[in-house]
């Protein structure tokens, strides 16, 4: 268990560190590319940061945590696994329903034609990208309370989620395909 703990702490080190250069990067060019409608660059940037952060602050956390256990620091343990549930339960859940918010945006640029831009306008992205973190947020804290809410909440997220993306580019395929 050790030695396995330990090459997968090393591996996720890796990840973390690739994680967080491509996501720089990301950054920086979505700040000088100017042909993108407003809206979808903001998707993009958050999806972007949640990502940074996962590669700069939930995998160390579980990084921590699990040399906490190889090394027997029992008094780090609990404080580092409760970190890194409430930092990837935010996380995950906002990558994963900022993609699910591209996909719709997708369909919507794709079903409105020239209307797409008086409905999908920033001030709504931006609420909608908001409610994202504080959802998130809010359900990876209930953590703190009830584990089980915190897990039934995420399997929610991503069980409306999938099926919300399945829909949206099944419909683009079959309006496409037309």
């Amino acid at each position: 268990m050790r030695g396995g703990l330990i090459s997968l702490s090393v591996l996720n080190i890796f990840l973390s560190l690739t994680a967080i250069i491509g996501n720089v990067l990301i950054q920086v060019a979505l700040y000088k590319e100017t042909s993108l409608h407003s809206a979808m660059k903001l998707l993009l940037r958050s999806l972007s940061v949640s990502d940074l952060l996962v590669g700069l602050i939930s995998v160390p956390l579980a990084v921590t945590y699990w040399m906490s256990v190889i090394f027997e620091h029992w008094k780090i343990c609990p404080f580092a696994l409760g970190l890194t549930v409430i930092a990837s339960y935010t996380l995950g859940p906002v990558s994963l329903l900022t993609l699910t918010a591209i996909s719709v945006d997708r369909l919507l640029a794709l079903k409105l034609g020239l209307r797409y831009r008086q409905v999908v306008t920033l001030k709504r992205i931006l609420a909608i990208v908001i409610s994202f973190w504080v959802v998130s947020f809010i359900s990876a804290t209930i953590y703190l309370w009830d584990l089980h809410i915190t897990l039934l909440c995420g399997s929610a997220i991503t069980g409306l989620c999938l099926v919300t993306s399945v829909y949206s580019y099944t419909r683009i395929y079959l309006e496409l395909k037309l």
